[in-house]
């Protein structure tokens, strides 16, 4: 059974722009959401620091919006930035959740999860369970990475494996072997009955700084293993000492930056009304 990472909210909001897009553009393919006498009622799960919890009030200024998250770090951060009444009149919450085991406890318009779902083993074994959550005519809408094939996560799990760091990181530079093909994902939602959509995006992202793609994995992909051998500084810079290294061969830095492809898969499902 997996350990529960621990997140540092500043270092994953180091590239906020980047990690930001994915979201705005799986924003921009929800349609409106169900009418009726009640302002619209939506579940941020895996919500992180809040900082894309908050452009869902941006959307829908009059919503009640609860941000789900385990994270004690990322909650906290997400309180102090975001809870509240909001302009339009409506309000942002946060409530500790994991999403291996969420129900929705009442009806929900929609249900919306960034780039969280990848931590969650067995995920679409709960998609039954959260569409029927959903007021009808709801949304079920999710965006992960898709990336895990790529030299900056298979890099990641080689290093763990091998004999130096095996028995001390077992699996934690694999955590992310729970993610389907779009295909798959849109055939399950259809089962359920739901309208669904399904796409996968490559971003081209141009990072800049010193080992900027160990920056980047620094706030997401590195945590387990970061969570592992914390405490323990010596270990702790040799393994990124060595982990580095591998990166820079793998992303070479060129005159206007390193380029780091990151691929996204989409997801939007409407439940019938």
């Amino acid at each position: 059974m997996y350990s529960v990472p621990t997140w540092d909210p500043q270092q994953y909001l180091r590239h906020s722009g980047h990690r930001t897009r994915p979201f705005l553009d799986l924003l921009g393919r929800i349609s409106e959401l169900p009418q009726g006498n009640r302002p619209p009622r939506i579940a941020d799960l895996g919500c992180g620091p809040g900082n894309v919890t908050v452009l869902l009030a941006d959307r829908w200024p009059d919503a009640r919006i609860t941000g789900f998250d385990l994270s004690p770090e990322m909650l906290a951060r997400a309180e102090k930035e975001y809870a509240g009444t909001t302009s339009g009149g409506g309000w942002i919450d946060f409530r500790p959740a994991d999403a291996a085991h969420w129900t929705p406890d009442e009806p929900y318009d929609l249900i919306v999860s960034n780039a969280a779902l990848q931590w969650v083993p067995n995920h679409p074994e709960s998609f039954a369970t959260w569409v029927d959550g959903l007021t009808p005519g709801g949304t079920f809408a999710f965006q992960v990475p898709g990336n895990f094939t790529s030299p900056s996560h298979a890099l990641l799990g080689e290093l763990c494996d091998t004999p130096q760091w095996r028995d001390r990181l077992a699996d934690q530079g694999r955590r992310f072997v729970h993610v389907l093909d779009p295909a798959d994902y849109l055939l399950r939602l259809a089962d359920l009955g739901c309208a669904a959509d399904t796409w996968e995006t490559t971003y081209l992202q141009l990072l800049t700084g010193e080992d900027p793609v160990l920056d980047w994995v620094k706030g997401t992909a590195l945590r387990p293993v970061l969570t592992a051998l914390d405490g323990d500084e010596e270990a702790t810079d040799e393994f990124l000492s060595q982990y580095r290294d591998l990166l820079r061969k793998a992303y070479p830095s060129g005159p206007h930056g390193t380029v780091f492809p990151f691929r996204r898969i989409f997801a939007v499902a409407r439940k019938p009304l």
